[in-house]
């Protein structure tokens, strides 16, 4: 472990799992989401488990941890639980919680409650949930249920809960500063059955939600929230060979200099797909390949996460921006794009520039290699471990310095510092 903690070059080291029996299981860290706290540290919360629990046949203790720092990420505390249980069989697992932080402190996780059955994927059925504290994390209160709208893509089936993922934090991108996010809903098998024994061929759209009241402390049970693209108008990528199934997933959004806002989604077309919004995240544009500048080429990612982010700020609308992607279109080193386990290395950067009167807003650069390690493969001890470098990653800017907090192989939780010279055209 001492070696490969340095093979992606972090500046930060946020988690290094501890790998002790009886202990919280603690060797899969994912879904890593650093944001301000109200106090001015920074924190985290991340989904922790022994191995990621895609399915019945894995072990159920995925469960929300939560950590922070009162020296701008140089050391981190010990994580804490805050949802979930602390190895298997301590109760029903809790998976991708997400923070939002009203204006007088008060903090929110909302979280997947796993109940027991599942509809598409075993870690994807969930209840959302939420937990607060109002003391900088020192406590959280006990969870409530948080009421979500019901989609023709839900199960026919009222008491199965829906497959939803929100996979970036949600951003103070609305009108007023209210906090918006774009989510994956999974399509309930009762509703579009998977009949290819491929599991990224699983219906999947993009929607997005907005939280009107959290600056006004409810609690969890009285968040209102509102849902745009819903239903059938939810963000489509047609699936290769399938188009009468969708494969467009996890959203990540940037402020545009002029009020607009630019999604970026990942795709299994090869390439990642944008959207836009004029009226502030409440209405979209048909989904488009995304291109490196207007009559460019496309830039090349598999189905595996690719988020953007503004370095001038999360809802500053800087017209500067990263992009993170693999750099090829699943075929990598002999594998192909169904090989996800194996093709979601190495991190390329694509520094991204606000094009005010171009038909695609932002062009990017040519993508620079950010990122790789040896092909070693991490994880608990007796499991094949992991050798993905997925960005289910968050970005923090702070003083004007942006730093990317990623899961390396879903094992180390680190930061990496985003310098000035990754947006300089390369050769200078």
């Amino acid at each position: 472990m001492a070696t490969e903690i340095r093979a992606t070059k972090p500046d930060f080291v946020v988690f290094i799992p501890r790998v002790r029996d009886g202990e919280a299981a603690d060797t899969g860290n994912e879904h890593f989401l650093v944001f301000h706290g109200p106090d001015g540290s920074l924190m985290a919360v991340w989904t922790q488990s022994s191995v990621e629990n895609y399915s019945a046949a894995m072990p159920a203790d995925q469960h929300i941890a939560f950590a922070r720092s009162d020296d701008e990420g140089k050391t981190w505390t010990d994580p804490r639980i805050v949802a979930g249980p602390k190895k298997p069989g301590d109760g029903p697992m809790a998976s991708w919680g997400y923070p939002l932080v009203s204006k007088t402190g008060r903090i929110y996780v909302l979280y997947s409650q796993h109940i027991g059955k599942h509809d598409t994927f075993f870690h994807h059925t969930g209840w959302l949930r939420g937990v607060t504290s109002d003391d900088a994390g020192k406590s959280w209160s006990e969870p409530q249920d948080v009421p979500v709208a019901r989609s023709v893509h839900d199960n026919p089936d009222p008491t199965m809960p829906p497959n939803m993922l929100c996979w970036q934090k949600p951003l103070r991108l609305a009108e007023g500063g209210k906090y918006l996010a774009g989510f994956t809903r999974w399509t309930s098998y009762a509703v579009i059955p998977n009949t290819t024994k491929d599991w990224r061929a699983a219906d999947a759209r993009v929607e997005f939600m907005r939280f009107e009241n959290v600056d006004d402390c409810p609690e969890p049970r009285d968040l209102a929230i509102s849902w745009f693209a819903s239903n059938e108008k939810a963000l489509t990528v047609p699936f290769p060979g399938h188009p009468d199934r969708s494969a467009c997933q996890e959203p990540s959004i940037v402020k545009l200099p002029d009020g607009r806002l630019f999604v970026v989604m990942r795709t299994a077309a090869g390439s990642p797909y944008w959207s836009q919004s004029r009226d502030g995240g409440e209405t979209w544009s048909e989904p488009r390949v995304l291109l490196r500048k207007d009559g460019g080429a496309p830039l090349l990612h598999p189905l595996s996460p690719c988020p953007i982010y503004d370095v001038g700020g999360e809802a500053a609308g800087s017209g500067r921006y990263a992009l993170f992607l693999h750099n090829h279109d699943g075929h990598y080193k002999g594998f192909g794009p169904a090989d996800t386990g194996q093709h979601r290395r190495p991190i390329h950067l694509a520094a991204g520039r606000f094009q005010a009167e171009a038909d695609q807003p932002v062009w990017f650069d040519e993508p620079r290699l950010f990122m790789d390690h040896d092909g070693v493969a991490l994880g608990k001890p007796g499991t094949p471990g992991r050798l993905d470098l997925a960005m289910y990653a968050s970005s923090t800017v702070r003083n004007g310095r942006a730093v990317l907090w990623y899961p390396d192989r879903k094992f180390f939780l680190l930061g990496r510092i985003l310098g000035e010279e990754w947006f300089r055209p390369e050769g200078e």
